[in-house]
């Protein structure tokens, strides 16, 4: 089992990481997951969220995550193969957390070493998930 944390990571940039680890038949952990930022203006991607929740019909769907860990998810999902089987158990080794679980407070998390992951490097405006699902209507249970 590999715990990622995903504070101050780029999102896509971590996520792409987990759906390579998920497919080879790993079992993910990633804990704090409303850390984790999305690169570009903060203004252009809470619409482009709110365009994404208010697509289709809301008693049919399809429907979109508000909050961080199910935003988080998603994401994650996107990049496995849905369709076919091994996409589908892939996701299900998955499990994202908002905060540090009790149960993780010991463990060592594996770190990454790949260019460009860290918001260190980042040169331009970004948004943390907390921030975007709070600014899409989450309400705050974390």
């Amino acid at each position: 089992m590999k715990i990622y944390d995903a504070s101050n990571k780029i999102l896509g940039r971590l996520c792409s990481i987990i759906a390579k680890e998920l497919l080879k038949g790993e079992e993910v952990v990633v804990v704090n997951c409303e850390k984790a930022i999305l690169a570009g203006n903060p203004k252009s991607r809470i619409e482009q969220y709110l365009q994404r929740i208010h697509a289709g019909d809301p008693l049919k769907g399809p429907f979109f995550p508000r909050y961080p860990d199910e935003i988080f998810r998603r994401a994650v999902r996107g990049m496995l193969p849905w369709k076919k089987e091994k996409g589908r158990k892939a996701f299900k080794r998955l499990k994202v957390f908002i905060g540090l679980p009790k149960e993780y407070e010991g463990k060592k998390f594996e770190e990454i070493k790949i260019k460009g992951i860290d918001k260190s490097k980042l040169k331009c405006k970004y948004i943390t998930l907390e921030e975007l699902s709070l600014a899409i209507g989450a309400k705050k249970r974390w």
